[in-house]
């Protein structure tokens, strides 16, 4: 069954444009072709950059957090609870009023207090402002090293200039030692990406974050075994250009450079839309989808490239909303408002301010410094038991 299923798999019709079968593949002493059991060596190295990153987090980056001025907030500590920690575990991590409510029966303590050690414990799991650093240093450096690889290997191809040159001679495009090593350096850190992703900080956009990873993965393996070698190198070139910008601004932005974070995040916002909505769509959907057919005619593995192109596009389309937005909010306000796929830390100001806030919606305004025989003091006064609250604020003579 599996040798069935393995024949079906690798049938040429699937991989192969039409005349072409994997005989006319053979290598020679001279002549090398992408082989699929090539990406296997993608695990190991991937393994090697997960060891490399831990140890430059923490010999290089966190000291460096250090010497820059990160501080990580200091976070109370909540009191231990089995009950409470049990349900924060096994259900959920912001329970409902009516949850509270329960659980405040349970433990025998005020909904304030369940309230107060749930929000404590959530701040608890956040990653720190080091951690946060930390991640962008290794990534910053590593789009650094990728991008600089691929200019180095691309730039005396004729495939740069001119995009018809992907496809002269396709599929028998022998594969140079140089391709190799890039996609292979690229292949790996998006698998070191997938090994990581339960310790990495976690954002709003997580789950695209994992499509992207599947599609950039399931891409970088298709387009090697189908021997989609040169287009697949300027994709790659093609994101990392942006993603140099995007790693040191985050880092600014933890050290608090608020200047130098607003003008790198211009720097690249202008980078990421022109890079993915004009010149990633010009330069590889359009010269896929239309180029190609110039030298042969679709088969599978035309339009599943395709199809992984422009999941790749939508993704592009959906940062870019986010990024717009953020980009009009500074223009109107001046400041840039904080990236809207953070989760930012709860505190006890912030839950009583939202409270004030949902009361002032709902018309009805209370003083804090009610009593609890509901008594209104002023400046350690006499009650004044002569007056009542009114919904708009003032007092009144009963």
């Amino acid at each position: 069954m599996a040798r069935s299923l393995y024949e079906w798999l690798w049938q040429h019709e699937f991989w192969l444009p039409p005349g072409i079968t994997w005989e006319d593949m053979q290598e020679s002493e001279d002549t090398h072709y992408p082989q699929p059991r090539d990406l296997l060596l993608s695990i190991p190295f991937a393994l090697i950059l997960v060891v490399i990153r831990c140890a430059f987090e923490r010999v290089i980056a966190l000291p460096l957090s250090t010497k820059l001025g990160v501080r990580d907030k200091q976070r109370p500590k909540v009191q231990p609870n089995p009950v409470l920690e049990t349900f924060y575990s096994t259900r959920h991590k912001n329970p409902e009023e009516g949850e509270l409510l329960s659980l405040a029966k349970q433990c025998d303590l005020p909904v304030r207090k369940v309230e107060k050690w749930f929000r404590h414990r959530r701040n608890m799991d956040r990653p720190s402002l080091s951690k946060k650093f930390s991640e962008a240093c290794w990534r910053f450096t590593f789009y650094i090293i990728s991008f600089f690889t691929g200019l180095t290997v691309l730039y005396n191809k004729p495939w740069l200039w001119d995009h018809r040159e992907c496809w002269t001679g396709y599929p028998q495009q022998p594969l140079q030692p140089s391709l190799f090593w890039y996609y292979m350096l690229e292949l790996s850190f998006y698998w070191s990406l997938v090994f990581t992703l339960p310790f990495d900080v976690k954002r709003k956009d997580f789950k695209e974050q994992i499509v992207h990873h599947a599609a950039t993965i399931f891409l970088i393996s298709f387009s090697y075994c189908a021997n989609y070698i040169r287009i697949g190198t300027l994709v790659m070139v093609i994101h990392d250009a942006s993603d140099c910008f995007l790693e040191p601004t985050k880092i600014f932005n933890y050290m608090k450079w608020k200047k130098t974070c607003d003008s790198l995040f211009m720097v690249f916002s202008a980078v990421f839309l022109i890079s993915r909505l004009v010149i990633y769509p010009y330069t590889v959907l359009y010269n896929t989808y239309y180029y190609s057919m110039e030298i042969f005619q679709p088969f599978f593995g035309y339009y599943f490239v395709n199809v992984l192109l422009i999941i790749l596009q939508l993704l592009h389309v959906f940062w870019s909303c986010l990024i717009i937005h953020m980009v009009y909010k500074f223009i109107l306000q001046g400041t840039m408002e904080k990236d809207m796929r953070s989760d930012t830390e709860e505190s006890d100001k912030d839950e009583e301010r939202n409270k004030i806030k949902e009361k002032e919606k709902n018309g009805t305004m209370y003083f804090s410094n009610v009593t609890s025989n509901g008594y209104i003091q002023r400046n350690g006064s006499e009650p004044l038991d002569n007056r009542a609250h009114l919904a708009n604020g003032h007092a009144k003579e009963r």
